[in-house]
């Protein structure tokens, strides 16, 4: 798995939508609110998605080397296996996230909520077949304390997850809304950077990151011996913008959720599932590892 994630060809898949974005994920793929009425049923339904996205033919480590998971995704089947069975039987390596969503805005960053029971979750993942986990905060406005605050709870979390045995995937994502958004992109370089050099020796993170409006910002980060390796979120950007603008960053692949799944809608048959499916990934695996 380490392999697959330090020099396959492809990128990492992000079906990692929880309760608050899940009915949204599901009007996206043509499911209504109408077709469900508890959680359980909500969440039936967007594992069903999945499962129809895991099983695809074109969804192979050949191109997707790796898949981000809701813990409810990791706990249960497709195609008849556990889901981090069936997928890294594919060569896709198997992540989970672990935040539990986002404080209040302070400082102009939405830090993360506590996560009770982390160390109980990393041993059930790890006895699961998980490789890694991914955490998510966020940036709004380019204040150096709220940033640093950001990115120093990021990196104590994940020395957490690194005594498990686990590859963190750090995830401060810089809103693209943000009328601040390029110096909030150079503040948290710089923190990220700060940040890195204090990891042990033998430990290492991957980085999950909004495309830099300038392009090339983020190389420092791309060689930096600490990081295994930095990944792109889409946020928010339409499929054609997010590797358009992914193709410009030289060692970045894609994370992507949305710009993944766009498309895909749960009347199609399964071979328009599967072609467009298989679409989307041809492009965004593209702009992953083609820079222009």
């Amino acid at each position: 798995m380490l392999e697959q994630i330090r020099n396959g060809d492809g990128f990492i898949a992000a079906l990692d939508q929880s309760g608050g974005s899940t009915p949204g994920a599901l009007k996206g793929y043509g499911i209504g609110e109408d077709r469900f009425s508890t959680d359980e049923e909500m969440f039936a339904l967007i594992h069903a998605m999945r499962e129809r996205v895991m099983t695809s033919p074109c969804f192979t480590g050949e191109k997707v080397i790796g898949a981000i998971l809701f813990e409810r995704t990791m706990d249960g089947d497709a195609g008849g296996k556990p889901v981090p069975e069936l997928l890294w039987e594919r060569g896709v390596v198997p992540f989970l996230k672990v935040d539990k969503g986002l404080e209040i805005e302070a400082q102009g960053v939405k830090l993360m909520k506590p996560i009770p029971g982390l160390d109980a979750l990393l041993e059930r993942a790890k006895a699961k077949g998980i490789f890694g986990t991914k955490m998510r905060s966020v940036i709004e406005r380019a204040d150096p304390a709220g940033i640093a605050a950001i990115v120093r709870q990021q990196f104590e979390v994940a020395a957490k997850i690194n005594a498990h045995g686990l590859m963190p995937m750090i995830e401060p994502e810089v809103s693209i809304l943000s009328p601040e958004r390029a110096e909030c992109d150079r503040i948290l370089r710089d923190e990220i950077l700060q940040a890195l050099d204090a990891v042990p020796e033998g430990q290492r993170v991957i980085l999950k990151l909004t495309i830099p409006s300038e392009a090339g910002l983020f190389d420092p980060l791309v060689d930096h011996p600490r990081v295994l390796r930095v990944v792109a979120l889409s946020g928010g950007y339409s499929r054609a913008d997010a590797c358009r603008e992914l193709a410009k960053n030289k060692g970045m692949i894609a994370s992507f959720s949305r710009a993944l799944l766009s498309d895909l809608r749960d009347r199609m048959s399964d071979d328009e599932f599967n072609a467009s499916l298989g679409g989307a990934i041809d492009a965004i695996h593209q702009a992953s590892v083609v820079k222009g």
